[in-house]
């Protein structure tokens, strides 16, 4: 017979979150050219490039940039010698998404549990020391090529991790924008393969599911794709799991999956306070965005009712809405960043909102097949 105390400590350790995660610590992308990405990101993100890792700072095989803004990080990481893993996953997949790490409180615990749960290891724990401290990290993989390594910094007071050295240049000045944090990052995986990694992210990792996307939510006349999101325990962790479905021509899942050469990132949306602000800065520096039919615009207050942006500021920018039971978000993608049509970025403001923007599935998907057929891939 179980007594009151004994049956709330059994509900307390079937609740209990068996990977806390604070939040994502950086994201790497495995790059051609560091430096010149580096650049890139400075002056149409408006990143700031803080430290640096390589061989000045005793760091042989590679080069580093940390880049950040507000609580994102990006670091790009390219190789000096053709024959490393890091060149490898270059040719192979061309500039991509390596790694996402997370902030935890204990890197070697959650290494363990991961791993003791199905993960497959990559490199067990490690500890990196400085002047400044020390850090614990590990890393477990995931679909494709893409590992996440587990951050733990509490006994550290340094700028980012050992072996970064601030980077200075007197000639760059701080174009910060206004971008927030990792509101979620996208992956792509085989037909097939989606629920294996939401079973995954749930056994292995404790996420839960917070949504799911069949073929009749997101299609159009031609292509279709299938979507599950899976989260962790406080949220702000979420990663949607795509794989292609069925359809007459070629969908931008498989297009992704040919052109990167298996699964991997999709698309990083980052979040704002203030997307029209955000988007005419970003178009001013250069980026592209993805447009929808001007007729989007003409429906959308009956499709999503009263909302704070002027209409036609969005019809401008081309910003899309869609609404939920606690509030609506704005939205926008770009084009790819790079000549694979492969990574690409979403700019998100979120007014309440928990959800994806499902009532602009079928427009985006439309602009993402002109694309395709410009590049003769539909």
């Amino acid at each position: 017979m179980h007594t009151d105390s004994t049956l709330s400590k059994k509900i307390a350790a079937k609740e209990e979150d068996i990977l806390p995660i604070q939040g994502t610590y950086y994201v790497e992308f495995y790059v051609g050219n560091a430096r010149q990405a580096a650049y890139y990101y400075h002056y149409v993100f408006g990143f700031d490039i803080i430290a640096y890792r390589g061989p000045e700072t005793g760091h042989k095989g590679s080069t580093s940039y940390l880049l950040a803004q507000n609580k994102l990080r990006f670091v790009l990481t390219s190789s000096l010698t053709p024959d490393s893993p890091i060149a490898a996953h270059v040719h192979r997949h061309g500039d991509g998404i390596k790694d996402i790490a997370l902030w935890v409180e204990d890197a070697r615990k959650s290494f363990e549990e991961t791993v003791s749960r199905g993960a497959e290891a990559v490199h067990g724990p490690y500890t990196l020391k400085d002047d400044e401290g020390e850090v614990v990290m590990a890393s477990i993989a995931t679909y494709g090529d893409t590992i996440h390594t587990f951050v733990e910094n509490r006994n550290y007071q340094g700028l980012f991790l050992p072996g970064f050295r601030a980077w200075k240049n007197e000639n760059l000045t701080n174009r910060s924008i206004g971008l927030k944090y990792v509101d979620h990052i996208v992956g792509n995986v085989d037909l097939g393969d989606m629920n294996k990694y939401v079973q995954f992210y749930a056994d292995v990792m404790g996420f839960k599911q917070l949504v799911s996307f069949d073929d009749k939510d997101i299609s159009t006349k031609y292509t279709a794709l299938m979507s599950k999101v899976m989260s962790n325990g406080n949220e702000r962790i979420k990663f949607p799991i795509n794989e292609p479905a069925p359809g007459l021509k070629k969908s931008q899942i498989d297009e992704y999956l040919e052109f990167y050469r298996g699964a991997g990132v999709q698309h990083i949306a980052i979040a704002t306070d203030d997307i029209i602000q955000m988007v005419s800065q970003l178009r001013n520096n250069g980026l592209e965005f993805l447009r929808v039919p001007d007729t989007y615009y003409d429906t959308l207050k009956e499709r999503v009712g009263d909302i704070e942006e002027p209409i036609e500021e969005l019809r401008k920018l081309g910003v899309l809405v869609d609404r939920d039971e606690e509030g609506y978000l704005l939205q926008i993608f770009t084009k790819p960043v790079q000549d694979r049509p492969t990574v690409f970025y979403e700019i998100i403001e979120r007014k309440g909102a928990r959800s994806f923007g499902k009532g602009n599935f079928k427009a985006l998907f439309e602009a993402i097949e002109r694309e395709q057929e410009l590049r003769g891939n539909l």
